[in-house]
């Protein structure tokens, strides 16, 4: 994942959105690794890497995340068509947009 990519989630990244949130969002990208985001109480860490025990995993491409970011890509149709794959607190991964809204 490109430190462009990651640029761009701290700069989206809505506070408000997070508060009172103790969630680790984990990423496994099929073309660049896997890295993670820790969210507690409205603060935003990204790692590069695997956590131990994340609230929720989801496999993707860099693509598909930036087309659900962006709102190109509806997340319920990229996970029926297979394109992403997620394991554990399934529902998390539907705060994503709000977390990082869009411009």
């Amino acid at each position: 994942m490109s430190t462009n990519t990651l640029e761009k989630l701290q700069a989206r990244f809505n506070p408000k959105a997070a508060e009172g949130m103790s969630e680790v969002f984990q990423f496994h990208f099929s073309d660049a690794g896997s890295h993670y985001l820790n969210i507690q109480d409205g603060a935003l860490d990204i790692h590069e890497g695997e956590h131990d025990d994340p609230s929720v995993s989801l496999s993707l491409s860099t693509e598909t995340l930036k087309g659900i970011m962006s709102g190109d890509i509806n997340g319920m149709t990229a996970f029926m068509t297979g394109k992403l794959k997620a394991t554990g607190n399934v529902m998390l991964a539907t705060k994503l947009t709000s977390l990082f809204p869009s411009d």
